[in-house]
C-alpha cells in the first residue's frame, strides 16, 4: 500500500498528540480518526489523568469520533495511531468497523519502554483454567435467557 503525503500529515498529528500527552504527564500515545480526508477526532492516552485503564488514545479517539458522527459504526474511517495498537485497542478498532490502521511505533518499540502487551497475547492462547485471572462461569442457565430474548427480538439493531 502506498503511503501518501496526506497519510504523513495525519500520522504527524497522532504523533503531536502523543508528544503533548507526554508533556502534560500522560502516556506516550496519540491517535486520530479520519473520514473523507478530514480528521474527525483525535486524542491521546489519558489513563493516568482519568484513572481509566481503557482510556488509550485509540479508544478515546474512537469514542469521540462516534459522538461527533452520531454512530457506532465507523465504516469509511481510517485510524492513525502513534503506536501499533494493543489488543484492547485492536479489538475496539475492529468493533468500530474502521477500514484501515496506520501506525508509527511497533509493539516491540512499546515493549522497550515498558509498555509490553505480550503477556496478554500469551494469556489469550492459554486454556481458561490456566489463565492468570480466573474466568468462573456463574448462572449460565439464567444468563442465556437474555440471549434468547435478543435472538427473538424482531426490532433489534444489530452491530
Amino acid at each position: 500500500m502506498t503511503i501518501t503525503e496526506q497519510d504523513k500529515v495525519f500520522m504527524r498529528e497522532a504523533i503531536r498528540l502523543a508528544n503533548e500527552s507526554v508533556r502534560i504527564g500522560g502516556g506516550p500515545f496519540g491517535a486520530v480518526v479520519v473520514k473523507d480526508g478530514k480528521i474527525v477526532a483525535g486524542s491521546a492516552n489519558s489513563v493516568t489523568q482519568n484513572n481509566d485503564p481503557t482510556a488509550h488514545a485509540e479508544v478515546n479517539a474512537i469514542r469521540e469520533a462516534c459522538r461527533k458522527l452520531g454512530t457506532y459504526d465507523l465504516s469509511g474511517c481510517v485510524i492513525y495511531t502513534s503506536c501499533e495498537p494493543c489488543p484492547m485497542c485492536l479489538g475496539a478498532i475492529y468493533w468500530a468497523h474502521i477500514d484501515r490502521i496506520y501506525y508509527g511505533n511497533t509493539k516491540k518499540d512499546a515493549a522497550e519502554i515498558d509498555f509490553d502487551d505480550e503477556f496478554i497475547y500469551k494469556e489469550l492462547d492459554k486454556p481458561m483454567h490456566e489463565r492468570h485471572v480466573p474466568l468462573i462461569p456463574v448462572l449460565g442457565e439464567e444468563a442465556i435467557q437474555t440471549f434468547r430474548l435478543w435472538s427473538l427480538k424482531e426490532d433489534k439493531t444489530e452491530y
